[in-house]
């Protein structure tokens, strides 16, 4: 007995052992590539990066203002279509789909969808709107944008309005509410933080994607005024800098990639803080 309960405790601390090496490992790789991003990239973050646009010269390549702005406009556009869709998508799998055959199709598409790589979105959007347009352009770059960003919004919301507890819908009905009246003033309500949650969690994965803004939006060295043209974003930019042969623009391809990687940490950031407020809440 007294070396059965030595071998299962000798087993639970080697198992968390390893747990916290591999931990410890993840850590030390993610500090390592961070640190090495920073060495390269943050001696190109000057003014001149975040208020100027490419100059043409190879020497003096200019900014990146452009791309920034390009990218933000591109997230808020695909946003716009992206979130209601998703939300309202999810808002029927969780609450309209009782006794009926269409919500089992439409929670295998999307979780399909969910996982097809970004450059096949790419390549069906330029099928889709590119070549009927005939021209590239930001409009296309963000129905590919929110391609991605649909199923991912419409899974977390059904997700999150099934943990609402049912006690809340039959209290509401209870009090004459009608269906509807219990989802908008109710339901979606109790489960908002969880939502936004989800929402931020798609546009996280949205604004570090290259592939199918090459094939849709394609880039620009201009500002991005006109969406129904070639649209800048930093993603491409960096990826035109990043393989072409010249010094300058591959020190400033380094300076955007860590300017994208804190994009991408304080929308990860915020969604912590989204997420503790919603725990505490509940």
């Amino acid at each position: 007995m007294i070396r059965s309960e030595r071998l299962r405790r000798g087993a639970s601390s080697l198992m968390y052992a390893v747990c916290v090496t591999f931990a410890l490992s993840i850590i030390i790789i993610l500090a390592f590539i961070t640190a090495y991003l920073v060495s390269i990239g943050f001696s190109s973050l000057t003014t001149e990066f975040f208020t100027e646009i490419p100059t043409g010269d190879i020497n003096n390549p200019g900014g990146m203002k452009h791309a920034i702005l390009g990218t933000l406009t591109l997230l808020g556009m695909a946003s716009v279509v992206g979130i209601p869709l998703g939300v309202l998508v999810g808002v029927y799998l969780s609450e309209y789909a009782a006794d009926r055959w269409l919500p089992g199709p439409v929670r295998f598409i999307a979780d399909v969808l969910a996982g097809v790589p970004s450059i096949v979105v790419g390549i069906l959007g330029y099928e889709l709107i590119v070549v009927p347009m005939g021209r590239f352009s930001g409009y296309a770059g963000a129905f590919a944008l929110a391609f991605i960003m649909i199923p991912i919004v419409a899974r977390t919301t059904e997700e999150m309005l099934r943990l609402v507890p049912h006690s809340y819908r039959e209290a509401s009905m209870g009090l004459g509410a009608t269906k509807s009246q219990t989802i908008l003033r109710v339901i979606l309500p109790s489960a908002t933080g969880s939502i936004v949650t989800g929402v931020m969690l798609a546009m996280a994965r949205i604004a570090g994607e290259t592939a199918p803004l090459l094939f849709t939006a394609l880039g620009s060295r201009l500002m991005p005024d006109d969406a129904g043209q070639p649209f800048p974003s930093l993603t491409v930019q960096i990826y035109t800098y990043a393989v072409g042969p010249y010094e300058a623009q591959r020190k400033l391809a380094w300076a955007g990639m860590l300017v994208l990687i804190a994009i991408l940490f304080l929308l990860n950031l915020l969604i912590r803080f989204l997420t503790s407020r919603s725990i505490r809440r509940a």
